[in-house]
């Protein structure tokens, strides 16, 4: 089963926090899932300010807007996509994605 394994930053997420430390930690946490065979896709994502966001009009036309579709406090960052068995697997690897990346993580299995 494939699961999504998300970080998440406040909206004010200032990357100056990332140390050599928290880098090192993320780094070894791609090598372990490297190396255990999971990880099918990994990326880091633009700032939400970066965004645009297509939705379809009742006239058949689409409309692009700036920014991210929803307005909230916190965007996702960056993300992993990993092949494992259950999802006791993925959240083994989505603590140490909170860990590593000393971020809250979201888990959620693709169908």
């Amino acid at each position: 089963m494939k699961y999504l394994v998300a970080i998440h930053h406040p909206d004010d997420y200032d990357p100056s926090v990332e140390d050599e430390a928290m880098t090192a930690a993320i780094d070894g946490l791609n090598d372990e899932m490297i190396a255990a065979g999971i990880r099918l896709f990994v990326g880091g994502l633009f700032p939400p300010d970066r965004a645009k966001s297509l939705s379809a009009q009742s006239h058949g036309g689409i409309i692009v807007t700036d920014g991210p579709y929803l307005e909230t406090k916190e965007h996702v960052a960056g993300f992993w996509v990993l092949e494992v068995a259950n999802m006791d697997e993925a959240l083994v690897w989505g603590r140490k994605a909170v860990i590593a990346c000393r971020a809250p993580v979201e888990v959620r299995q693709f169908h």
